[in-house]
């Protein structure tokens, strides 16, 4: 067994043979986007081969006279598409659409593309997220800002389009949406990846707060209306936020972890609890006492929407039920939208409709937009 991309600092996704097998082509996450590689063989090479553009999923066939790819991209902006590109390195050529799906829907709809920034974060380390604005944004005005906080925490904000969490939809009532994809986050290289591990609320919450100190500064940002919202990992973050920090207007926390030793002894991936905290709790308790949110809910102010799925085996029901049960004992404005038939994700289309329309009244609410 050999080694082909060990040169290669980020994960490799889908992959297929070239014809002949000897070489293969590969998406890979790079810094908030996917790219196309060619890995040969022979060598262990890697080469970027397709950066233009965001290949999600491809496939490979052999055609006169070489092979070609069909690529599934998408953008923030722009919900995926099929495209034909013929793989010839002497002469390559722009990949060519095949398909226009829902043209007409699209061209009613106005959404702007991310723009990524970076600024420094914790340990002097570069760090990066992408920023959405609103329709017909006007940079001359003062807008709200979202701060968006993916899951995982072994993942990143991709500049792709997405039923869920979708920047768009979040963007729509006029606010700034600010992706951030703190230490923990995928397409950075291994080293950023693994130092989330036993360190949840450390560096990463240092490069989500200098971040959001980044946003706070652009002209056409109120940094007196903002708001931040996260599911999964991104939910624990909005609980730790909550704890430690009073800049938000509001939070949304969904499917958050508030109790570290409880989701430890609940949740159905007992393995990750034991990678991302070197052990159960009653081998080291240290770190599940310093990074749990629940030690510090006396902190809690910030109004909060917390959500959560009855059938949610990763983050247990009662996770959120704590959170809303600490808010709702200190007076803190707060408000739980339960569903009993979801499980991590919310995937009915009638209860996205209900989560889309709960949370973007919620930050209506406290962020002085009327509410959509």
């Amino acid at each position: 067994v050999r080694e082909l991309t060990h040169g290669w600092d980020n994960n490799i996704a889908e992959f297929a043979f070239l014809p002949g097998g000897n070489d293969l082509v590969a998406i890979s996450e790079k810094r908030q986007r996917h790219v196309g590689l060619h890995i040969v063989f022979e060598s262990g090479d890697v080469h970027e081969i397709l950066t233009s553009m965001n290949p999600g999923q491809m496939s490979v066939a052999t055609a006169t006279p070489g092979p070609v790819m069909a690529i599934v991209s998408d953008a923030q902006n722009q919900p995926p598409q099929v495209y034909y590109w013929a793989i010839a390195h002497d002469n390559p050529q722009a990949p060519r659409a095949l398909t226009r799906l829902n043209a007409t829907a699209l061209d009613s709809l106005g959404m702007n593309p991310a723009r990524e920034f970076g600024w420094v974060g914790a340990g002097g380390d570069s760090v990066f997220g992408m920023i959405v604005t609103p329709p017909d944004f006007n940079p001359g005005r003062r807008y709200p800002v979202i701060i968006l906080i993916h899951g995982g925490p072994q993942g990143a904000w991709l500049d792709q389009f997405h039923g869920r969490w979708n920047a768009q939809m979040f963007a729509a009532p006029g606010y700034v949406v600010a992706m951030i994809n703190p230490r923990g986050s995928t397409g950075f290289g291994q080293r950023f990846v693994d130092e989330i591990s036993r360190d949840w609320g450390g560096k990463a919450y240092d490069d989500i707060m200098k971040g959001v100190d980044v946003v706070a500064r652009l002209p056409y940002v109120d940094s007196t209306r903002m708001a931040a919202a996260g599911g999964s990992y991104g939910g624990y973050m909005v609980n730790w936020i909550n704890g430690h920090s009073d800049r938000f207007k509001a939070l949304v926390s969904h499917a958050g972890v508030f109790n570290l030793e409880a989701m430890m002894g609940a949740t159905e991936e007992q393995w990750f609890t034991d990678w991302e905290f070197g052990g159960p709790y009653w081998n080291n308790r240290a770190d599940y006492e310093r990074f749990s949110p629940h030690r510090f809910a006396q902190n809690f102010h910030t109004p909060t929407l917390v959500i959560h799925g009855a059938l949610d085996y990763r983050v247990p029901e009662t996770e959120g039920m704590q959170m809303f049960s600490a808010l709702q004992r200190q007076n803190v404005a707060s408000r739980f939208l339960y569903f009993p038939d979801e499980g991590h994700w919310i995937g009915k289309p009638q209860n996205q409709i209900v989560w889309w329309h709960t949370v973007q009244e919620w930050l209506a609410r406290y962020l002085n937009r009327p509410s959509s």
